[in-house]
């Protein structure tokens, strides 16, 4: 399955986009939607994932927007491990009333940490009350890469994102060894991290593999 990754545009243009795919990743931090832009989107008839990474506003109104979000139908919300327990308690509980699944993601846009650091990161993901794991990391060889795919031997759910040009192969063989989905970009040019596949592409590499994409 390949989720969609859109940010940097309008209300409208992301709601257009909606309209020609499956599921989608709503990079909330990198675009400037009103409380009513974020009802009307998610609650389109659409599998969708809110994200809002930390750093450009406070955590509270970062905590609001996400709950927002999944009150409006998110069918997934992405929250990170770094952050305080109070803020993760708070979103797993509304998701939870919700029927929303609770991505706990960490990032390291550096480097891919050795194995025992990644596996006390996954517990810690799951500690923290996710449904789902997500490991993204910056991949600097080819170690890297596969330190992260053998993640996913395992009976839990864990998303695994190489970052960078290096860990590209991540993002189409990982569902292939027991990732959920894998992340895209709408289109060339529109990618939200480095290394990321546009949708077009990704698309025909799985179907040389004869995966199924949805």
């Amino acid at each position: 399955m390949i989720c969609v990754s859109i940010a940097c545009c309008s209300a409208a243009e992301c709601l257009e986009m909606l309209k020609d795919i499956h599921f989608g990743e709503i990079r909330m931090d990198l675009m400037n939607l009103t409380q009513e832009d974020i009802y009307e989107i998610f609650s389109a008839p659409v599998d969708l994932i809110a994200t809002f990474r930390p750093g450009n506003i406070d955590e509270k109104e970062r905590k609001g927007i996400l709950l927002a979000a999944i009150d409006a139908g998110a069918s997934y919300v992405d929250i990170e491990v770094e952050s305080g327990v109070a803020f993760k308690n708070e979103i797993i509980d509304r998701a939870r009333s919700k029927g929303c699944i609770v991505i706990v993601s960490h990032h390291d846009f550096e480097k891919t940490p050795e194995r025992d650091e990644l596996l006390r990161i996954v517990s810690a993901c799951f500690e923290s009350g996710g449904d789902i794991a997500k490991i993204a990391c910056k991949v600097n060889s080819k170690m890297d890469n596969a330190r992260l795919l053998g993640l996913l031997d395992s009976k839990n759910n864990i998303i695994v994102v190489g970052m960078g040009e290096m860990g590209r192969i991540t993002r189409v063989v990982a569902p292939y060894l027991g990732s959920p989905f894998t992340y895209a970009s709408s289109k060339k040019g529109k990618e939200t991290t480095e290394g990321q596949i546009d949708i077009e592409t990704i698309e025909k590499y799985m179907d040389l593999l004869s995966y199924e994409k949805r």
